[in-house]
């Protein structure tokens, strides 16, 4: 099954962002984010992808970069497709083995739970996920949404 047609190669639009870790910097990141609520994106889907980019964010600033100096650097870059949106967040932690999470994963939510519902919740609201370790030493978070 194909999630997306291989005619639309090209960005539409695309878009960088480097921010410090810090936790504050989530509002400049939701800002930035802004400019892609238009279409050929749907408002919902904007909206998934909106609390992704947030939940995304700061999984990089308070797991990925936990014991990192606040000077380190996170990078997004934001690929609109007429049929889908690209979202890459790269950290700089250690690896992290998503697959496997989102694998052992309980199929009900625990109210009580802490931490750990932002990866489930970007699972849930993508069409795909993905953390892979980069061969400069980064890690990338991809979030793939059908628009």
């Amino acid at each position: 099954m194909t999630l997306f047609r291989a005619s639309t190669l090209q960005p539409l639009h695309q878009a960088f962002l480097q921010v410090n870790t810090d936790l504050e910097a989530v509002t400049q990141v939701i800002k930035w984010f802004d400019q892609f609520n238009h279409p050929p994106i749907h408002s919902q889907a904007w909206m998934h992808c909106q609390l992704a980019v947030a939940e995304g964010f700061t999984n990089a600033v308070r797991h990925a970069h936990r014991n990192l100096s606040a000077e380190t650097l996170i990078d997004l870059e934001v690929q609109v497709f007429e049929d889908r949106i690209e979202i890459r967040i790269w950290d700089q932690g250690a690896p992290f083995d998503l697959d496997k999470w989102v694998r052992e994963m309980p199929l009900e939510w625990d109210k009580d739970a802490e931490g750990e519902r932002g990866i489930r919740l970007m699972h849930e609201i993508s069409d795909l996920l993905s953390y892979t370790r980069m061969s400069d030493g980064r890690n990338c978070l991809l979030i793939l949404k059908k628009t």
